[in-house]
């Protein structure tokens, strides 16, 4: 279990943010969503836009992977094809519009010593969110994910390291109608 640790020198090889934005929100669509879930407002931007500012703002490499799969294991294998010469991989599903580009930064970093590094929100029993960043030498366990496991396969083949942040975007995806309510709160709340 690490604490968080603060953006202190640039990293000589960093991961590279693998925000997915493949799925149907059928969840999304079920509790009364009329648009995609990633395309649904959050103040003045998109989820998917708010999420990919931050990814910007944390100035690590970023891919977007928005073609349809199967599942999240087949977008992450898709994803990690298309950015094979990275040194790492950060995997950020895209309806995450609260994550902060600190927290990015500091999973990445602890990616640097670490094989798997898992964002827990505040204490060691809190709960598991993402980005969930891997290592080089997770890629071909990464490469022959398939299906809607995402990359639990991966989590149980290596030795994943949690790391504590304080960051509630971690853990505040949409999948509904009230999930995003409580995200717009929340964001107001942030600009106030």
């Amino acid at each position: 279990m690490l604490g968080a640790m603060a953006p202190t020198q640039p990293m000589s090889s960093p991961p590279t943010v693998l925000v997915l934005a493949s799925g149907r929100g059928e969840r999304f669509a079920a509790s009364g969503g009329r648009v995609h879930k990633l395309q649904a407002l959050l103040g003045d931007k998109t989820v998917l836009e708010h999420t990919l500012a931050a990814v910007r703002a944390s100035g690590l490499p970023w891919h977007l992977e928005d073609v349809g799969h199967p599942g999240m294991g087949d977008s992450i294998a898709a994803a990690v094809r298309a950015t094979a010469n990275a040194d790492g991989w950060m995997v950020l599903p895209g309806d995450l519009p609260l994550i902060q580009a600190a927290t990015l930064w500091q999973v990445a970093q602890a990616l640097q010593q670490h094989a798997v590094v898992v964002p827990v929100f505040q204490t060691q029993s809190g709960p598991r969110g993402h980005p969930v960043g891997f290592a080089r030498s997770c890629r071909e366990a990464l490469l022959a994910l398939k299906g809607n496991q995402g990359a639990a396969p991966v989590l149980r083949a290596f030795v994943a390291t949690e790391l504590i942040v304080n960051d509630l975007g971690t853990v505040t995806d949409i999948d509904t109608l009230q999930d995003l309510e409580r995200a717009s709160a929340l964001w107001a709340a942030r600009q106030a």
